[in-house]
């Protein structure tokens, strides 16, 4: 499978767990600042540890899950292309191995995760890949293409009904959500956003 032209991120289930650093990830992409990719059990991780947070039963993300692969057409690493690398690579944690695997058949430039202790950089380099955190990862966003992302971030926050939010107030919540450096950054753009 070819990859895209584009920077390409693996996001882990960890960034995508938490709807205010999921949602940013993914408005981001969806402005066409780069690609997100991830697997169905990526997928499925995240949709089971918030299921157990909020004590929602089986399929209450489905919605969430099937919005996220509308915006996404091409967000699947299917099985068959990372499960064959599974065996010949160590990590740290081996529950993480599938997300390297993933990430190597899916073509990405880099893995998000909040979990960059799981993913050491002498175990990814080898790949031509680095672990960033999804704040770090953000921001790089914005140095590089500070409109279009700023544009994404605006149009995440007008999305937002109950309640709405206000420039202010949105990055107050990303900061919540561990995008510390990121809501910094739409302060001081406050205006645009």
């Amino acid at each position: 499978m070819a990859g895209p032209a584009r920077y390409t991120a693996l996001l882990d289930a960890c960034v995508l767990f938490p709807v205010a650093v999921c949602d940013s990830l993914m408005s981001v992409s969806f402005a066409g600042v780069y690609a997100v990719k991830w697997t169905q059990r990526i997928e499925g991780e995240w949709m089971r540890n918030l299921e157990a947070k909020t004590g929602r039963g089986p399929g209450a993300f489905n919605s969430r899950r099937d919005a996220m692969r509308e915006a996404v057409l091409d967000w699947e690493v299917p099985e068959a292309a990372w499960a064959r690398l599974v065996p010949s690579l160590t990590l740290p944690d081996p529950d993480d191995v599938h997300v390297l695997a993933a990430a190597i058949a899916g073509h990405a430039d880099c893995i998000v995760t909040a979990n960059l202790r799981d993913f050491p950089a002498d175990a990814l380099e080898p790949f031509g890949l680095k672990a960033i955190h999804p704040d770090e990862f953000l921001v790089a966003q914005m140095d590089l293409d500070q409109i279009a992302v700023l544009g994404a971030f605006k149009a995440q926050r007008e999305r937002l009904r109950r309640p709405e939010y206000t420039p202010l107030a949105f990055a107050d919540a990303l900061e919540r959500n561990g995008l510390v450096r990121t809501a910094e950054r739409l302060r001081e753009a406050a205006e645009l956003i």
